[in-house]
This record gives C-alpha cells, structure tokens and sequence, in this order.
C-alpha cells in the first residue's frame, strides 16, 4: 500500500517490571511471551477465567527484564485493574507510562535517518508489516515531519477505514467482554496453542480441539449501498426472520466504491456470499448484504 504513518500516541502504555514479572505476564496472556523483544512486539489477548476478553495489547521487551504493553485508550482504567487482581505474592509492579513518550506507526516505507534516537519495534498493526516508532513526548512534532517526507500522514478517520477495510477488530468495537478471541479472527496473530498455561486456557483449548465457534468476525458488503452502522441487527433473508448477528464497525470504502462493515455472524449462517438483512429494528427497512472474507 501507500507509504503511511499514524499517531498512535493516544494508546495507554504500562510497564509491567519486577523479578516475578515475567513468569507472571506470561500467564495473564495468550501469547508466548519469549517472542517480545525490544525490536518486534507481541501481539496478544488478556482474558478472564472463562475466556473471555479482558484487554488486547501489544508487548515490547524492555532492558533488565521489564516489559511495556500498549493497548487502545479504552482500556486505561480496566486493563491495569484486570492486571493487578492476579498479582498474589508476585514481585510484580505496574506503571501506567502514557505520558512520557509518544508512538508513531510506519507502514510501507523505512524509517527516516533522522529519527537515530527513537525506539523502533517492528508491529503487525493494520494488516501490513510496519514499524512503530517511540520518541521522547518533547521530540513528537519534529519527528511527525520527518515522517512526513517519507508517508501520508492518516489522521484517526483515515486509519479507522483502513482498520475496517483490513478486517482488524478494535477494543470497544469488535473487541468487548463478551467476546472470544477466537471469535475475532484473533488465532493466527495473537495465541500460542503451545506455551504454558494462562487464565482462559482452558476454553480456548476446548475451541482449538472443535474446531468451532458459535460465531465469527466476517466482512459484510451493502448490495444496494444504502449505509450500514453500527449495531444493525442481522437477520436471516429467507425463511421465517432469525437474528444471526450484528455489525460492529462500518463505513463507506471510496477504494472499493461500497458500503462495507465488520460484524459478527452466528455458525450456519456466516459462509462465504450467505445473503443477510441488517436493520436497527425490526420492523426498518432492511439493508441486503453478502458476507464477504476479510481483509476486503
């Protein structure tokens, strides 16, 4: 794709550091956690006991065996308390550290000489292999127009459309607690079905045996291009109505000339081309929409 970098400054950072805090963070989330270094983060789940969401972060290894996690501004207040409820005898301490520096993320090109004193950790963040860029709070508008000689800068409309277009769940969004990680498409990039355990193994292990979900993050197109939103109900298009969804995230696509929306379709109904209503109340006006496979 073109060139492009993000502010990504506004995500809350913590520092998890201590002599216990990696036996401990490797069993809060659903990654291994040896796979975080201080040059390509971890994406990864932090669930509840019954394997449902509790946070979603990205890992960054530190010097002296400390670690920083980022996760979506959201998260500020429940991600630190959902951390800190496990800590039982563990040397363990956690630092909120939003403030001190700020994140940029570059996709599609290098990172500028310039920017020699900045941190760079490679992240998978848009569906495209990027870099994110840490940089001193004080240095952000300098570095910002360094990065600008090299990318587009996409502003939070820009970098939400190319999130949905990539088929990437958000925290608040696709992303809640009452969601599997499973559920969002999340497997492949952010559990390891190998490491030790962790709080909510068990049913994630339980769903890896199956085979199955009862439902499943998909792509959604409008095939008359009247607008899709969020929260749309999904209803079966023959038969006897059934609810079988409900979207999450839409937009409309200039790149692809649709309306286009993430939601999640229950098992039978979410193959490939199935055909859906999506209407706020039952008795709206229907919106006809195909599931498609992500990324769009």
């Amino acid at each position: 794709m073109t060139p492009a970098f993000f502010d990504l400054s506004g995500r809350v950072r913590l520092r998890v550091k201590g002599a216990d805090c990696f036996r401990y963070l490797n069993g809060q989330i659903t990654n291994d956690l040896r796979k975080a270094t201080a040059t390509t983060a971890l994406q990864a789940s932090v669930l509840n006991a019954k394997g449902k969401l509790s946070g979603h972060v990205f890992v960054v290894a530190e010097e002296g065996g400390a670690f920083l996690l980022d996760a979506d501004a959201e998260q500020r207040e429940t991600l630190p308390a959902r951390l800190e409820r496990y800590i039982i005898a563990d040397d363990v301490e956690i630092e909120e550290v939003t403030g001190q520096c700020s994140v940029f993320h570059l996709i599609g090109a290098a990172v500028p000489d310039g920017l020699e004193s900045a941190k760079k950790v490679m992240a998978n963040r848009f569906g495209h292999p990027g870099h994110d860029v840490w940089i001193e709070a004080n240095a952000a508008p300098a570095a910002q127009q360094q990065l600008s000689a090299v990318a587009a800068f996409f502003d939070g409309s820009s970098a939400e459309l190319l999130r949905i277009e990539m088929g990437i769940p958000r925290w608040g969004a696709e992303l809640t607690d009452e969601i599997i990680p499973v559920e969002a498409n999340l497997e492949d990039v952010a559990i390891d079905y190998g490491k030790g355990c962790y709080i909510g193994q068990e049913l994630i292990s339980r769903m890896k045996m199956s085979g199955q979900t009862n439902k499943r993050l998909r792509g959604l197109i409008s095939e008359s291009g009247a607008p899709l939103a969020p929260k749309m109900r999904l209803w079966t298009h023959d038969g006897p109505p059934k609810d079988v969804g409900w979207i999450t995230s839409a937009a409309q696509s200039a790149r692809l000339g649709k309306q286009i929306a993430l939601g999640y379709v229950k098992r039978g109904f979410n193959d490939d081309g199935s055909q859906l209503l999506a209407r706020l109340e039952i008795d709206s006006e229907p919106v006809r929409t195909t599931v498609v496979p992500l990324p769009f």
